[in-house]
């Protein structure tokens, strides 16, 4: 973020505090519960927003060096992403040419040729198809037809994109929208990844998305955790395209006022937290980086998949390794501890067959331009207002 923008920031949210206000929608808006619980929806989002719409996977971090490599398996296809000698992210269909069997099981490693377990076909990390055994008995082939199945990738900003089509339209600067230059001045690229957690929870994947839209729950649910930190229902917020960016309000701003502006840094007095459509939450701190994926049950309304990576700059690592990770770790849990559980309890209540919609306040704003471009992806009309 430039230095110019911070200062905005930072502007905004002590303006508010100051106040006594917060960002404003302007209206309350009321949202179907059939927009969390429907088969056919949840149909049609699995095609419009997976099978058929870019993913980021990870960050430059998970594939570190020549011959790192990783496995995905939460968007309908098998995705194996390597980085070859040339430095190079790739990303290709996770299933061997001979039978169509899974080719790395592993989630992550080191590895410049992948054999496949089946009968042994080799495949080196550009995709080459190196080694068939015994292939005077196995017949003819041409092997430069028979390399892994690639995938659109690209690797912009410390992030990995990939198109699960071999056709599909891939381009990270227009899906970062006015974002792009931002993502340039964080150098992501040189993060650290220092681990993973898995959330799978009876919820709908939107209600996770939803969880990171607001800060109006900060004192209550997270009075022990999180508001010991930040101000509650705080927050300076702007779009980017069907993307956004939240500056949450950490207390310490408070030992800014007193700091010229030619000092300031934005993750002194804020927390920033993008959204990148339609799955993606990225939350910034000074020494360490958060990636949320957030997936559907492809057959299931009612359950999803959480996938939390944690990134650390290399010069806060090398400061404190286990304080870091322990902080990270801390911030995972209260997301599943605490965010997720009454998440999925907002679920249960949409079950019920009582309620018929929920409500988005006018201090909520990232929730409604979240469930708007949502919407309108899938050419849904707009959500009602209230009153």
């Amino acid at each position: 973020m430039h230095h110019e923008e911070q200062v905005r920031v930072i502007r905004t949210l002590m303006g508010h505090l100051d106040r006594g206000t917060n960002v404003d929608e302007g209206v309350i808006r009321k949202i179907s519960v059939e927009d969390y619980t429907s088969t056919q929806r949840a149909e049609r989002e699995w095609s419009a927003f997976f099978t058929d719409h870019p993913q980021v996977i990870g960050m430059s971090g998970d594939l570190p060096k020549a011959g790192s490599f990783i496995t995905v398996n939460d968007f309908g296809v098998p995705l194996l992403a390597t980085r070859s000698s040339d430095g190079r992210f790739r990303a290709f269909a996770n299933v061997c040419r001979h039978r169509g069997t899974i080719l790395e099981a592993a989630p992550r490693g080191e590895r410049t040729r992948f054999v496949c377990p089946f009968h042994a076909w080799t495949f080196d990390n550009t995709g080459a198809l190196i080694g068939v055994p015994k292939s005077d008995h196995f017949g003819q082939i041409d092997r430069a037809c028979l390399g892994l199945i690639e995938l659109p990738a690209q690797e912009r900003h410390g992030l990995l994109w990939v198109h699960p089509k071999v056709d599909g339209a891939l381009n990270a600067s227009e899906l970062l929208a006015g974002l792009d230059q931002e993502f340039e001045t964080w150098d992501f690229a040189n993060l650290v990844h220092t681990g993973d957690d898995t959330y799978q929870t009876p919820m709908n994947w939107k209600l996770a998305i939803d969880t990171f839209g607001e800060t109006y729950h900060f004192e209550k649910l997270h009075r022990d955790t999180l508001a010991p930190v930040f101000y509650g229902n705080v927050q300076a917020y702007d779009t980017y395209g069907r993307n956004h960016r939240m500056a949450l309000c950490v207390r310490s701003i408070d030992m800014m006022r007193s700091m010229p502006e030619s000092d300031w840094h934005v993750t002194m007095g804020a927390f920033p937290v993008y959204y990148l459509f339609p799955n993606i939450q990225i939350n910034v701190g000074r020494a360490a980086v958060t990636l949320v994926r957030v997936y559907p049950d492809k057959d299931n309304p009612d359950r999803s998949l959480s996938r939390v990576s944690f990134y650390a700059r290399p010069e806060a690592l090398a400061q404190d390794p286990d304080g870091l990770r322990s902080l990270s770790q801390g911030f995972g849990e209260i997301i599943r501890d605490e965010d997720y559980v009454v998440a999925a309890a907002s679920h249960r209540g949409a079950q019920s067959g009582l309620v018929d919609h929920f409500l988005f306040g006018r201090n909520e704003p990232a929730l409604h331009h979240y469930h708007k471009t949502y919407r309108e992806a899938l050419g849904l009309s707009a959500l009602e207002t209230l009153g």
